[in-house]
């Protein structure tokens, strides 16, 4: 099976494709880690309009089966996150529902989600203050406890915006944490992920963040889960890993360095919360279950193959990662069509697609080639006018 993809020099060559999907043969096998999949949205292109100027319409019926189907490989999943597209395509609104729906959606078919909650109801700016970040918090907060879900307490850019101190945002945490009632998981997106949020925490540096949001964590420990860790650099995650307190785990959100910190070593281990466990499910399914019966060699050789495609989907400008996780959903079968929230699906390149297609292959993260070649020659016809 092949197919004429392009290149870089602006020529096409043939791609011969491995097809060897990798997914889980028989029952799923219980992780030994706490693992989430942040899961995407699928909206109805049709009856969205305008997706640059209004909010979209979801087909509830592929985004909760899109859940179903990690509910099955083994995942938890972390719901309306950035993955979702949360402040970038997604109001809060549309998430809200999403919240609501996906949260009775898993208690129907006995699935376990976390869900983000964070200010976008704000709009960043000069007249905003911490109280209203605060309330803001808060008015989500609610929405996830009435649906008595795990809750992520998600990074903010209002906060972000308007703290003035390391102070001002451990004094909105510590309110908030205070009043919460089950442990939450603090989320800390690097500005990689998104500019907005370049300096969060308030410090001069990355070691000084670290010492804050340990001591936070430290006087709190009894409210906090854990913390989600996406600075992309493994060194400043094992610096706050090995601050925490005994229970409080550390769910890494590096989509370069997973395979690894997962895996962990003699200090320790991550669990995981990532955007990448989205499209390569299948494939880590398998791995994690080799992790779990002790298999750390068979982890790695199924894992670590992926992490070439993740560091494609996350590469910069990182934010726009969600384009190659829609992409890989609609070639595995997910969804019925390429579009997005905010028609951001134009956020990345015809190239770029066209890597992703040979290293998701190459990883065995096409679950059905012969699909996935099919759209692919349609994707490369519309969009690139390459026919051959």
């Amino acid at each position: 099976m092949q197919i004429r993809l392009p290149h870089a020099d602006g020529g096409l060559a043939d791609y011969v494709l491995k097809a060897q999907p990798i997914a889980p043969q028989g029952p799923t096998v219980k992780f030994n880690r706490t693992v989430y999949a942040a899961a995407h949205v699928v909206i109805d292109p049709v009856a969205t309009a305008d997706p640059w100027d209004a909010s979209p319409v979801v087909d509830w019926e592929s985004t909760l089966a899109f859940r179903a189907h990690l509910f099955k490989l083994g995942f938890k999943v972390a719901e309306a996150m950035d993955t979702a597209q949360r402040g970038m395509g997604v109001d809060w609104p549309v998430a809200r529902d999403l919240i609501r729906y996906s949260a009775r959606h898993a208690q129907s078919v006995g699935g376990e989600i976390a869900c983000g909650v964070g200010t976008d109801q704000l709009t960043p700016g000069p007249d905003v203050t911490l109280a209203d970040v605060e309330a803001a918090y808060r008015e989500q907060l609610q929405v996830a406890e009435d649906e008595a879900v795990k809750v992520i307490l998600m990074a903010s850019r209002a906060l972000a915006r308007c703290a003035t101190s390391t102070n001002d945002y451990v004094a909105v945490y510590r309110r908030l944490l205070r009043d919460v009632s089950q442990p939450v998981v603090l989320h800390w997106l690097g500005d990689m992920f998104d500019p907005a949020l370049k300096g969060y925490w308030g410090a001069s540096s990355l070691p000084r963040a670290i010492d804050a949001v340990a001591e936070l964590i430290a006087e709190n420990a009894s409210k906090v889960d854990g913390i989600k860790v996406s600075l992309l650099d493994p060194k400043w995650e094992l610096a706050l890993r090995e601050k925490l307190p005994p229970g409080v785990k550390m769910y890494t959100g590096d989509d370069f360095n997973y395979a690894e910190l997962i895996a962990g070593d003699e200090a320790g281990y991550s669990h995981g919360l990532l955007g990448i466990f989205d499209p390569i499910a299948p494939v880590a399914s398998v791995a994690l279950g080799a992790l779990a019966a002790g298999n750390t060699f068979l982890y790695r050789e199924i894992l670590d193959p992926t992490v070439a495609l993740s560091r494609e989907i996350f590469r910069a400008p990182t934010r726009h990662y969600k384009a190659g996780v829609v992409f890989l959903a609609w070639l595995n079968g997910h969804q019925d069509h390429f579009s997005m929230a905010g028609g951001l699906q134009s956020a990345r390149g015809v190239l770029h697609y066209s890597k992703l297609f040979e290293l998701a292959d190459a990883c065995g993260v096409l679950s059905d080639p012969e699909l996935a070649v099919l759209r692919m020659r349609r994707f490369l016809a519309v969009a690139g006018g390459i026919t051959s």
